[in-house]
Formats: structure tokens, C-alpha cells, sequence
């Protein structure tokens, strides 16, 4: 988006007169927004891009938007060839994505979603809107209701504009309330004094789920009004219930229900009506391709004016973009549930070892809803000896699952018929799944602890190319167990696997876990280490299931795309 002459003969005034005349639409919109002109430089910007973006408008006019606030995940320049807003400029479409960066002012990293659509301005001014906004900074959040959008009703740009903020803010989540939060936000003060959802849920029962006023500056729930409403009548001709069927959009007012109910929603709706003083309401399936999600009520009681017939093909909009975000939300809850249920019933429960303590816990990837390949095992040997195992199959999907379930049970096997050490046991398993299984590559560390002919709890292991474990002392000494290492399984190498051993102090602790607790992108290995560490020796006095928790609840990376399973250990005292 180099600037062109056209641009370079905008001399200031000219800049300021235009930021001057968008000044108005863009600033009812409610999010982060500017225009460039046909070579990509800022023309105008509003008061929430200069906030979001931590610079003043006089530091974003007339720059490059490319060169200026681009960047990818490391916070490096982004190739004007790897760049899809640029792309989409390029060839003066509309485009969105939900995970992009900008650059801020003090040179931090923004993540955003992102809205273009080519725009109009002026006589003959033509270039393009940008609408982004960062979940990270949720413009509703902490700075009341804008009181300028409760002002009048919408212009055909604010229409365009509001449905553009629409698809950006509820498409770049996949949790409900979040999306049902951003929902009340863009609707109230902007179009109604109040907003009801009611959703169906999955047992085909209504529930109020929502009762939102503009109230002094602020968004107040009524929660006395939510909660789970009456069966959908199958043929009652009252306003919600046929909202709620997928029929046709509805205005209503409080005569609608005056008169005698026909069902026990009609009842609910007359209380609301008369809690609220709506005069006017209009009423919209939350209708998505395959089934009725719920429907959307927005109320006026403050603003005089009433809902109109013309009024409904906008909010109609809205309740599509809803049903959309809350389809897939919903969509991605259930996998993540299934996928959850299985991953617990594929990992084992810890058994009884006198003396020692042991707990373990496995955490799902928070963005992906497929199972993974992160494993632990723990099971008993002979000669009152215990083995310890934990791995990660590559690849998040039922493959790796499966491969996971499998390089366990053959582990347990060998293990067990095989009164050798770790690293024979792991040189067996390592040529089974080269032969009778389809996992690609994994890593793992095997361990056999038990006490020795003084007391003491000895610990030996062998290494497969995973994440060393670390050693926590009662004191807060910290070390990780580097010994014993060697390649990962799978490679097909026939090289000799070793074996290490240490003896594990009174009262020390014991952590093995995945590379997702310590990796994270723009991050180095080293780093993920130290700060695993420098927690773990601060969380040393702890009684067991409070540092595992506080561990995990410390060191796992905010933006971790990956699984994370750990077992942790307490040798007695």
C-alpha cells in the first residue's frame, strides 16, 4: 500500500477536512475503525482505533496502514505478499479474519479481528473501511453505553456499519455467553432500551437467558426476569412463540398480551411487558440453517418512538449473524465435550502406592475441540517397583488418540513381561510402533521409582526425546533430570538407548509433563524451562493438588495451542 501522487498532493487541510467528515459515521460505530484511500494511507480514524491501537489520530493520518500497524505473530514487519487484508484491498473486496495483528503505539502486539469493505465518501471520495477489534479490549467492557448511539435513528451507513461490526465481534468467539455478551452490547443503546434472548437449549427447552436495560451509563441484567421459560405452544399465533417456531419477524407492544394467555409463555411475556415499560417491541427468530437457536427481543420503553415494519429487516440481519456465531459456539462446545469425555476415559486412573503421593491432570488445547496425544500412565511392577510414563503422539486428532491408547498398552506389556531397564523396555516399544502401528513419531520419558536397600526412593529412567522431568526439593532447590537421553520413537534408528539414575530427597517433588506447559510461539524452549522452574520452586511448600494446580495455572502459556498433561510426584518425608 504505497502511498501514490494522488495522496502526496493531500496537503493537510485537505486530510483534516476529510477526517473532520467522518469524524460522525465513524464514530457511531462503536468499534475500531479508519478509512484509506486507494494507495493504503489513513484518511480517518476514530476514537477507539486510537485507543486501541495506543497512538492519537495525528500519529495514524497519512500513513501507510500496512507499513504502520501490519505485523505477524512475532511482531515482525508483515510481507506485503503474505498479507490477506492487503490482498483483499487489493482487489476491492470485502474479507474478514479473526486472527491477525496490529502494532500499538509502545510497540506491543494487538490481536484482532478485522472487517474491509470498499467505501464511499463525499462527492467522488472512494477508498476503504477497516473495522477491527481485540478480544483483549473489549471496547463495551469498562466504558459504559455510548451514549451517542442511542441518538436518532440509524443512517444507511451506520445500518452497513453496525452489521460489519456484527459479523467481526460475534464471529471471533466460540463461547456462547461471550458472543450473547457482545450481542446485548451491539444492540443496546444503539437500537432499543432492552434486550431479551431466549434460547432453545439442546433439550428442546426454552430458557430466558438474557434481560439486559441501558440504565445511567451502564448495561443492567434483570435477572429476576431470566431463567427457564414455559414449552413452545405448537400453534399459538402470539409473538414469541412463533419467534420461537422460525416464523416471521413480529412487532408487539404491551396490548399484545393483555389479553387472555394461551400459553404459559404468553403469561411470561405479559410479566415482562409490565417489569419492564416497554411500549414497543420487535421481535426475530434466532434462526440458523438447520434449527431455530431462539429468538431476539429489543424493547423501547425510554425512547418514544416505536419499531416499524421497516425496522425489522436490519435487526433480522443481526439475528442471522447471532445464530451463526451461537450455532458454532454451541458446535464447538459439544465436540470439546465429546472430546474431553474421551480423552479422560482413554487415561488412567493413578493407582495406590504406600508413601508416596501422586496426581496428575490433563488439560485439552483451550482452541482446539479434538483430542490429543499427551499421555500419562502410571502401574505397578513387581518387587514393589512402580512405573511412570508420560508422551505426546504427534498430531491432535482421533489419530493420535488412538496411537496414544496404543504405545500405552504395548509400554504396560513389555513393562511388565520384561524384567529389564527402562531403556530396553523403550528400544522394544520403539521397534513395535515402527511395525504394527501407524503413529508417526512420539516422545516419551519411562521411569521405574522404588526404594532402595537404605530407604531411600530411587528413581531411573530412559529418555525418548521429550521434555526433561524436573526435580523439586522441599527447599526450593530445583533441577531437571538431563541424563538418559535419546532420540524420539519412531525414526527407525537403531541406536542404543541409556539409562540414568538418581536418588530423589525426602519431601522432594517430582514433575514430568508435555511440551504445552513450557512452549508457546515467540517463546524459546529455554525460556519455557526457566519459568517452569522458577514456579515450580516457588510453589515447593505446597501441599501436592494445590502446586500441581497453581503450576499449571501459572506456567501454561495464555496463547498455548496445545495439550498439556503432567504428573507430579511427592517423594515422603
Amino acid at each position: 500500500m504505497i502511498g501514490g501522487e494522488g495522496t502526496q498532493a493531500l496537503g493537510e487541510g485537505s486530510r483534516r477536512s476529510i477526517q473532520e467528515s467522518l469524524a460522525g459515521p465513524l464514530g457511531a460505530l462503536g468499534t475500531g475503525a479508519y478509512v484509506v484511500d486507494d494507495h493504503g494511507r489513513i484518511l480517518a480514524v476514530n476514537v477507539f482505533a486510537e485507543q486501541l491501537l495506543g497512538r492519537p489520530a495525528s500519529e495514524l493520518l497519512g500513513q501507510d496502514a500496512h507499513d504502520l500497524l501490519h505485523r505477524n505473530v512475532h511482531g515482525e514487519p508483515l510481507s506485503r505478499t503474505q498479507c490477506r487484508m492487503r490482498q483483499a484491498f487489493l482487489a476491492r473486496r470485502t474479507a474478514q479474519s479473526d486472527h491477525d495483528w496490529f502494532a500499538r503505539g509502545d510497540d506491543s502486539l494487538l490481536p484482532i479481528s478485522w472487517l474491509i469493505t470498499p467505501y464511499g465518501f463525499g462527492d467522488d471520495g472512494v477508498g476503504t473501511l477497516v473495522l477491527f477489534h481485540s478480544p483483549e479490549h473489549d471496547q463495551t467492557e469498562g466504558t459504559g453505553v455510548r451514549a451517542e448511539q442511542a441518538a436518532g435513528p440509524l443512517s444507511e451507513l451506520e445500518r452497513l456499519a453496525l452489521l460489519a461490526e456484527t459479523t467481526t465481534q460475534l464471529t471471533s468467539t466460540l463461547n456462547v455467553e461471550e458472543a450473547l455478551r457482545r450481542l446485548v452490547g451491539l444492540v443496546v443503546p444503539r437500537l432499543a432500551d432492552w434486550v431479551v434472548v431466549d434460547l432453545i437449549t439442546e433439550r428442546d427447552e426454552v430458557r430466558r437467558t438474557a434481560v439486559v436495560h441501558a440504565e445511567d451509563g451502564a448495561l443492567v441484567s434483570c435477572e429476576d426476569l431470566e431463567g427457564p421459560m414455559p414449552p413452545v405452544p405448537e400453534d399459538s399465533p402470539m409473538p414469541l412463540s412463533r419467534a420461537l417456531r422460525g416464523a416471521a419477524s413480529t412487532l408487539a407492544g404491551p396490548g399484545t398480551y393483555q389479553r387472555s394467555p394461551d400459553s404459559g409463555i404468553a403469561v411470561e411475556q405479559r410479566r415482562l411487558f409490565d417489569a419492564t415499560g416497554i411500549h414497543s417491541a420487535a421481535i426475530v427468530p434466532i434462526r440458523s440453517t438447520w434449527k431455530v437457536l431462539g429468538a431476539l427481543t429489543l424493547g423501547r420503553s425510554d425512547r418514544p418512538e416505536k419499531f416499524t415494519t421497516a425496522d425489522l429487516a436490519l435487526l433480522e440481519d443481526i439475528a442471522r449473524r447471532a445464530a451463526l456465531a451461537l450455532g458454532n459456539a454451541r458446535l464447538y462446545q459439544r465436540q470439546r465435550k465429546v472430546a474431553e469425555t474421551m480423552q479422560a476415559h482413554l487415561l488412567p486412573q493413578l493407582p495406590r502406592v504406600p508413601s508416596l503421593q501422586m496426581t496428575a491432570r490433563y488439560l485439552s488445547a483451550p482452541d482446539a475441540s479434538q483430542v490429543g496425544g499427551d499421555w500419562y500412565d502410571v502401574f505397578p511392577l513387581e518387587n514393589d517397583v512402580t512405573a511412570l510414563a508420560i508422551g505426546d503422539v504427534v498430531g491432535h486428532d482421533l489419530d493420535a488418540a488412538a496411537g496414544m491408547a496404543q504405545i500405552r498398552n504395548m509400554l504396560r506389556a513389555y513393562a511388565w513381561a520384561q524384567e529389564e531397564p527402562p531403556s530396553r523396555v523403550v528400544e522394544r516399544l520403539d521397534q513395535a510402533v515402527l511395525h504394527i502401528t501407524e503413529v508417526p513419531m512420539a516422545t516419551m520419558v519411562f521411569a521405574r521409582i522404588a526404594t532402595d536397600e537404605d530407604g531411600r526412593w530411587a528413581l531411573s529412567w530412559t529418555n525418548a526425546g521429550h521434555p526433561p522431568p524436573l526435580l523439586v526439593t522441599r527447599d526450593g532447590l530445583t533441577r531437571y533430570l538431563d541424563d538418559g537421553h535419546g532420540v524420539l520413537l519412531g525414526t527407525g534408528t537403531s541406536q542404543r538407548r541409556s539409562d540414568a539414575e538418581d536418588v530423589l530427597p525426602p519431601a522432594s517433588t517430582l514433575v514430568l509433563y508435555t511440551d504445552g506447559l513450557i512452549e508457546a510461539p515467540g517463546r524459546s524452549l529455554d525460556e519455557g524451562l526457566a519459568r517452569l522452574r522458577r514456579h515450580a520452586a516457588s510453589l515447593a511448600h505446597r501441599p501436592l493438588e494445590s502446586f500441581t494446580d497453581e503450576l499449571l495455572a501459572r506456567t501454561r502459556p495464555s496463547d498455548n495451542d496445545d495439550d498439556v498433561a503432567l504428573l507430579a510426584l511427592r517423594i515422603p518425608k
